[in-house]
């Protein structure tokens, strides 16, 4: 698996930005091969997190791209800035399935 980790620093609106996301970066997300799942976090003091995981780098670089023209196109007006970015294999994966 991989992950891609967008963290903004200064959200004027992280609940506003994470419902934008649920529509547009949801339906750009479940229409990308390899894709596995999506959160967005509100981190406190205009912090906002998404993190987007794959089955592999590939289909995350693809859909990390077509991601980002959304956010550029559409949450302008949000004054997202530019996020940090951490991407990378995942390593370690627990979950309550057996």
């Amino acid at each position: 698996m991989y992950m891609f980790i967008r963290k903004y620093t200064k959200v004027r609106s992280v609940a506003d930005a994470a419902r934008r996301a649920k529509s547009g970066v949801g339906q750009i997300l479940r229409a990308s091969p390899g894709f596995k799942s999506y959160y967005v976090l509100d981190g406190g003091d205009g912090v906002g997190v998404g993190v987007m995981i794959f089955e592999d780098r590939e289909s995350a670089n693809a859909a990390n791209d077509k991601v980002r023209e959304f956010v550029q196109a559409s949450m302008h007006d949000l004054d997202l800035g530019e996020p940090e970015i951490i991407a990378g294999e995942v390593l370690v994966n627990i979950n309550t399935e057996a």
